[in-house]
Parts: C-alpha cells; structure tokens; sequence
C-alpha cells in the first residue's frame, strides 16, 4: 500500500512522544526509498504553527540555563541532554522544510527526508547515552531557539536554506571540534564516537542546505555570496561568534568568498 509523504510528514511533525517521532521518521524514509511513499508536490503546502514535542524538558529563555562543567557526570548528562534537545528540534525543521515549501524538485524533499531520518538517528544515539549515564531526555531545562528560527523564515524558503543549515547548523560544524576535545580530556569516549558522527553527517546537512540555497539563487537570478550576506544583514545574524571551521564549511558547499565575508564578521578568527 502506498502512503503519502505529506501525511507522513505531518504525523512525524505533530508526534508528542520522542519515541514515536524518531519511529515515524525512519518508517518513512524508508518508505520513500523503497517506493512505497508517493511524493504529489502539487499538493498544497502545510503549515504546522508548533510541531508536537513531550511535557518536558521545560522550556526557557537560553540566558536562564545554568553553565555546568564536563567533569561531573551531571555535566555532562546537561551537555548530551542540551545536544538532544537541538537534534530533537532537527528533526522537526527538517520535516517543516519538506511541509512548508512547494515548487521545488523532487530531489529536495528526498534530501530533506534523509535530513530528518539522519536527525532521528542523532536523537536515538544521545538519548540513549544520556540513559546510559542515569538520565532520561526531560530531565534538564532547554530552550526553543530553533523552533523560533522555523517561525521566523516560515516565508521564504531561500531564507530558510540560509539561516538554518547554512547559520545554525553550519555554528555546529565550527564548534563541534573543540567540543570533541573537551570529551577527550574526560575520558567520555563513548559520547566523543556520537559526536565524531554526528559532526560527520552534519557537514552533509548543511551541504544539503547549501546545494539548494544555490539552486533557488539561480532561479531567481540572484548572486548567492551577496544575497547570503544580505539575509544575514536582514535578520541580524551577521556576528558570528564562533572560529569559522574552514575546512569543514567548504566541504559544506560554502565557497571562498563566503568563508572571507564570515572570517570579516568574526574579526579574522579561524580554526
């Protein structure tokens, strides 16, 4: 029996239980590949106002979540619970960007639905290790600062495609590494090997966003390094706090005058 990938979609999106999220995911990317999933992109668009997420972890402000260090194991169950809680949130932007936009090729939905399965996998992996260590995802205060970017580039897909895999998760990719480091120091190898993957799958992710971000630019006649610069401008994501990681950026599809332009806005800072 065929199903349809929006419908999926929609499920997964609106799915309270982590568990079910993260199962929902993978059935339906697996349904896609083998066939049984159809994709009718001249169906109309669905926009889901708040994608469905547990009772906790309680959300606040990010200023109101307390810094804990990697040394105790109550540190790092907050970091590993603060990683799931953004590859949860993934999970949920990846399936609003196959929902909300149309017009696009076939391909783009395929990329962005194994987006969402490799999001669910993250999840499962750190969730797991977070049991490992005598907690359970719920357990920490969080924040909604991805969703809110959702909301904010709900409009426009090419500003989508420039603020979420090519800010957001490519401040992944400058991060990460030291991250790796910092595990290493405390002899956490076990959470080192999920973030080495991680760090891997998520120098695809933002690819993916970089690959399409071009694609709608030459669509719409526009340069794509001057129309990034203009949307980080606009939004005001143009301070970038972090080291650029220039190795891993440009096998994410960013070229040199976008690696110049992001060394600029962090005062020539580098990794």
């Amino acid at each position: 029996m065929t199903t349809d990938l929006f419908e999926c979609g929609h499920a997964c999106l609106k799915a309270d239980l982590p568990a079910d999220k993260v199962e929902q995911t993978l059935a339906a990317a697996r349904q896609l590949r083998a066939g049984t999933c159809s994709l009718d992109t001249g169906c109309a668009a669905v926009a889901v106002a708040e994608p469905g997420r547990p009772a906790r972890p309680l959300l606040v402000h990010h200023s109101g979540l307390p810094n804990r260090k990697l040394a105790s194991r109550e540190g790092r169950a907050a970091f590993i619970h603060a990683l799931a809680h953004i590859e949860f949130n993934a999970i949920n932007l990846a399936w609003d960007a196959v929902l909300r936009f149309r017009g696009l090729p076939d391909a783009y939905y395929h990329d962005w639905v194994t987006v969402a399965e490799e999001e669910a996998v993250h999840f499962g992996l750190l969730e797991a290790r977070l049991n490992e260590l005598g907690y359970r995802y719920g357990d920490f205060e969080a924040h909604d600062g991805l969703w809110e970017m959702a909301t904010r580039t709900a409009d426009d897909v090419l500003v989508r495609l420039a603020l979420v895999p090519r800010v957001l998760e490519a401040r992944g990719l400058d991060v990460t590494p030291a991250m790796i480091v910092r595990l290493q120091k405390t002899g956490d190898a076990a959470t080192v090997v999920i973030l080495e993957k991680i760090y891997a799958d998520e120098i695809g992710h933002v690819e993916t966003g970089s690959r399409w971000f071009r694609h709608v630019c030459r669509q719409r006649g526009l340069d794509p390094a001057g129309t990034f610069r203009k949307i980080l401008v606009d939004y005001n994501m143009d301070r970038v706090r972090s080291p650029v990681n220039e190795v891993a950026r440009k096998q994410a599809g960013f070229d040199d005058e976008e690696i110049d332009m992001l060394k600029a806005m962090t005062g020539g800072r580098t990794q």
